[in-house]
């Protein structure tokens, strides 16, 4: 079982299982990815390995990181990700090292985390589901915070859910089911929605609660 896989968000659409429930899925070409790096507790205090995704021209990368790919006999990949492994697990990993979607098993969770979707500068309704005032009777307050602090001290408190930019924040989405492998098209259809938009990078690892549990 591989640590974490880079992938693509495609789209969503359904398909339906063996009873002829349709299930909502959502499309993402993930892989394949290389090991660039293999990080020790020896040698760098920790236990982690360093993959790549995407190949880009290399005009699109600084000379240290195609440097870096270059020594490893790697192509020019334009994302790069850490992930933590386990002591025992890191004898496994090798630069240049291919991790495809077929190290995941249909019916196995994942968790995906991705960026959500920019939404700008939103007032508090919607940002943070506050009610609102009322609509009617001469109110002149609809969509108002209200009161932001008291008159002693005279300041807003830290952390006052306010008015300001939402979204493009990580988001983490826990215990997706793999519905479906595509290997040669280097796909998962996973149950429900992934935080980002269409062509947003994820990554996507196994699930650490679904895994504690069992």
């Amino acid at each position: 079982m591989v640590p974490g896989i880079i992938g693509k968000k495609i789209g969503m659409t359904h398909v339906y299982d063996e009873k002829g429930t349709m299930v909502p899925v959502t499309v993402v070409q993930a892989g394949p990815c290389f090991v660039v790096q293999v990080k020790q507790q020896s040698q760098d205090g920790y236990n982690a390995i360093q993959i790549g995704y995407g190949q880009v021209s290399e005009k699109k990368l600084t000379r240290p990181v195609l440097m870096h790919l270059k020594k490893r006999g790697l192509p020019p990949l334009g994302t790069l990700r850490e992930i933590r492994v386990a002591a025992n697990k890191v004898s496994e990993y090798t630069p240049g090292q291919q991790l495809t979607v077929e190290a995941f098993q249909p019916g196995q969770y994942v968790d995906v985390t991705g960026t959500s979707i920019g939404k700008g500068f939103q007032g508090v309704v919607k940002r943070h589901h506050f009610r609102g005032g009322p609509a009617t009777h001469g109110s002149m307050s609809h969509r108002a915070p209200g009161s932001i602090g008291n008159t002693a001290p005279q300041r807003v408190p830290r952390g006052r859910k306010m008015a300001g930019h939402m979204g493009c924040q990580k988001v983490t989405v826990q215990n997706l089911k793999i519905v479906k492998i595509l290997p040669e098209e280097n796909c998962l259809l996973l149950e429900g929605a992934v935080p980002g938009p269409r062509e947003g990078l994820v990554l996507i690892q196994p699930a650490i609660k679904k895994t504690r549990l069992t």
